[in-house]
C-alpha cells in the first residue's frame, strides 16, 4: 500500500462494523487470556493433579490470546494483516462453543456467549465495508 493511500485511508472514519469487529475480536482475546491465566492459578496453587500439563496448557492459552489481541489491535489500526487472524480465531471459536453448548453445566451460558461473538465477528470480519476499510481488494477487482 503506497503512502498516498494509507493516508486517504486514515483520513476517512473507522467504519462501525470495523471498530465493532475490532471489539468483538478484542473480548474473545480477553476471554481467552483470561482462561489462561486462571489456569495458571490453579496449577501455581495445586488445584489440579498433573503440574506440567497445567502450566503447559495455560501457557498455551495466554500465547494463543495474544494472537487474536494483535489482530484487533490490527483492526482498530486499519491493518489489513489483522482479518486473517481474526477471522480464524472466530472459526476456531465455533466448536469451542459448541463443546461448551454439550456441557450440563454452568459452561452453557459461557458457550452462547462464545457463539454469539464468533458468529457476529465473522460477519463483522466478511462485511464489504470493513473489508474496503482495510483496503482488502475482492478477486477480480482491480486497482484505479
Amino acid at each position: 500500500m503506497s503512502s498516498t493511500e494509507l493516508s486517504s485511508t486514515e483520513q476517512t472514519p473507522r467504519p462501525a462494523r470495523l471498530t465493532a469487529a475490532a471489539a468483538v475480536t478484542g473480548a474473545e482475546a480477553l476471554g481467552i487470556l483470561a482462561g489462561g491465566v486462571a489456569m495458571l492459578v490453579s496449577s501455581l496453587t495445586g488445584k489440579s493433579g498433573d503440574l506440567t500439563g497445567a502450566l503447559t496448557g495455560a501457557v498455551t492459552l495466554v500465547v494463543l490470546g495474544l494472537i487474536p489481541l494483535a489482530a484487533a489491535r490490527g483492526l482498530w489500526q486499519r491493518r489489513s494483516w489483522s482479518r486473517g487472524p481474526a477471522v480464524i480465531t472466530h472459526i476456531l471459536a465455533l466448536p469451542v462453543a459448541w463443546q461448551m453448548l454439550q456441557a450440563n453445566s454452568v459452561m452453557i451460558p459461557a458457550g452462547i456467549v462464545l457463539a454469539v461473538l464468533a458468529v457476529t465477528g465473522l460477519v463483522l470480519l466478511v462485511n464489504p465495508a470493513t473489508t474496503e476499510a482495510l483496503g482488502i481488494r475482492r478477486p477480480g477487482q482491480h486497482t484505479p
